[in-house]
C-alpha cells in the first residue's frame, strides 16, 4: 500500500497509551492559557507534564535537514500558521494560540493540537475557531474502510470555505506510527475520491489549518514558523485517529 503501514491491535493500544498524554497535556495547558503568560512557561508545562508520565517529547530534537527543533511544544499565536517557537512572548488578551504537541511512549507516537483564545476574543477569532475544529470532524468523519484519503481532504475544505474561509495547502495530516510522520499524506483540500484507499489498521494525523483571510503563507526567518502572508489569523486543530471496522476510532481525545 505504498509503504502504508496498517496497525495491529497491539501497536493501537501502544499508540493510544501515548496519545493519552497528549490529550492530557493539551487539557491541562488550556487551563493555562491566559493573558500574561508566556509561551515559554507553556512549554516547560508542557515538558515536565510529559516526562512525569513517561512519556518523551516528540518534537524535542526533530530534524529537517540541518534545522533542529529544541522545543516540546509548538505555540503558534494569530497569524502563526504552525511551527511557532516558544519564547518569551507574553500572551495578550483576545490574542490565540495553536498548541502542537506529539509524545513517544514505547516507541510509538500521537500527535494533537487545538487552538485556543486567549481571554477574550473577537467574534469572528471564536467563529473561525469553531469552524476549524468543525473541519477536522467532518474529516474524520469520512476516514471509514473503503473511503479514499481525499475524501477526509475534501470534507475539510468544503466545510472551511463553506464559511468563507481559506485552507493552508503548504502543510498537510500525515500517517503516524513508529514515527511521527508515515505515508500517506493527508492534504485538507482536494476532490473526493482520490489517493489511497482506507483499510482497518490506517493510523492518521488528521490536522486541518485554516485562515481568516488568503491560504498563502510564509516561514519566518527562524526557520521553523509559518504564518499567513496576508497577516490573518489561523487556527489549526489535529487529532490522531485509526481507521477500524466500525469507524474511525480517536486516539487523542479524553
Amino acid at each position: 500500500m505504498n509503504g502504508i503501514e496498517l496497525k495491529s491491535l497491539d501497536e493501537v493500544e501502544r499508540m493510544s497509551r501515548a496519545a493519552k498524554i497528549v490529550a492530557e497535556v493539551l487539557e491541562a495547558l488550556r487551563a493555562r492559557v491566559k493573558p500574561g503568560v508566556t509561551t515559554e512557561e507553556l512549554d516547560r508545562f508542557a515538558e515536565t507534564f510529559v516526562l512525569e508520565r513517561g512519556g518523551v517529547p516528540a518534537f524535542k530534537g526533530y530534524r529537517v535537514r540541518d534545522r533542529v527543533y529544541t522545543h516540546t511544544l509548538c505555540t503558534s499565536v494569530n497569524d502563526a500558521v504552525v511551527h511557532g517557537i516558544p519564547s518569551s512572548l507574553a500572551l495578550k488578551e483576545g490574542d490565540i494560540i495553536g498548541l502542537d504537541i506529539g509524545v513517544v511512549v514505547d516507541g510509538y507516537y500521537g500527535d494533537a493540537a487545538v487552538t485556543v483564545p486567549v481571554g477574550k476574543t473577537s467574534e469572528e477569532a471564536r467563529r473561525l475557531l469553531r469552524v476549524t475544529e468543525e473541519a477536522l470532524h467532518k474529516g474524520i468523519a469520512q476516514a471509514v474502510v473503503g473511503n479514499r484519503v481525499s475524501d477526509i481532504s475534501y470534507a475539510v475544505q468544503t466545510h472551511a470555505e463553506a464559511a468563507s474561509f481559506s485552507v493552508v495547502t503548504e502543510f498537510v495530516g500525515h500517517g503516524i506510527g513508529r514515527r511521527l510522520h508515515e505515508e500517506p499524506q493527508v492534504p485538507n483540500y482536494g476532490e473526493p475520491g482520490k489517493g489511497p484507499r482506507l483499510k482497518a489498521g490506517m493510523a492518521l494525523a488528521i490536522e486541518p489549518m485554516i485562515n481568516m483571510g488568503r491560504p498563502e503563507t510564509k516561514c519566518l526567518r527562524d526557520g521553523w514558523t509559518a504564518v499567513t502572508r496576508d497577516g490573518s489569523l489561523s487556527a489549526h486543530f489535529e487529532h490522531t485517529i485509526v481507521v477500524t471496522e466500525t469507524g474511525p476510532r480517536i486516539l487523542t481525545k479524553l
